[in-house]
């Protein structure tokens, strides 16, 4: 489900060059309390109906009915948990960086990696020993900065993120200022068009552009 909404917010020939989640720490540490009650509950009710089927008692069915229902709530709560963390991505692609939040209230914050001015990582020692970290990205949005706490391998998602930036700024410098060559000009930027790397209406108006200098 989180993959098909994805795709439906890409642009024309936009690909996506990394998509990661929160580190697995981050999923673990919100559903251990529902683990452990339910292996509470479960061992209370499994304990308490055996007691009472050994004495010849009809209660025991209730009591095992009862710990069954009980055990919903930290199911429930926990499957929630785990729904979020699927569904909370961050995803570089060859024109922006997003975030995705949601299960079915979806929030879209993106930037445009020509507006990135800087790519700030934190890394703890547990942090670097089990690869999460923070990255914080400052832009020159109004938003300013976005914050991606204890995401997954921030080492590699930085680098992803500083390669698309680096690769878009060359794409838009292959046109230098003084040249007259306009035909191969307008050839680059149709294969840069094709790798997807510019977009059909960047294309045309660098295209325009250089038709104007004719």
């Amino acid at each position: 489900m989180s993959g098909h909404y994805l795709q439906s917010l890409l642009g024309d020939r936009e690909t996506i060059i990394l998509d990661t989640r929160h580190h697995w720490f981050v999923l673990a540490s919100s559903i251990i309390l529902e683990i452990v009650l339910i292996l509470i509950i479960f061992a209370a009710t499994l304990t308490g109906s055996i007691y009472l089927s050994g004495i010849q008692s009809t209660a025991w069915p209730i009591v095992a009915f009862g710990g069954f229902i009980l055990m919903l709530i930290p199911i429930t709560t926990g499957t929630r948990d785990i729904l979020n963390w699927s569904n909370h991505q961050f995803i570089i692609t060859n024109h922006r960086v997003m975030q995705i939040s949601g299960i079915f209230n979806k929030s879209v914050i993106d930037s445009s990696l020509d507006k990135v001015n800087d790519i700030k990582m934190d890394q703890s020692a547990l942090g670097r020993m089990f690869g999460y970290g923070n990255i914080e990205i400052l832009t020159a949005s109004e938003l300013g900065v976005n914050l991606f706490k204890k995401i997954d391998d921030p080492v590699k998602f930085k680098s992803a993120l500083i390669n698309a930036k680096a690769y878009l700024e060359h794409a838009v410098e292959v046109i230098p200022e003084t040249s007259t060559d306009v035909p191969t000009m307008i050839s680059k930027l149709a294969d840069l068009r094709t790798q997807g790397v510019l977009t059909e209406d960047e294309f045309q108006q660098k295209k325009s552009e250089l038709l104007s200098k004719l």
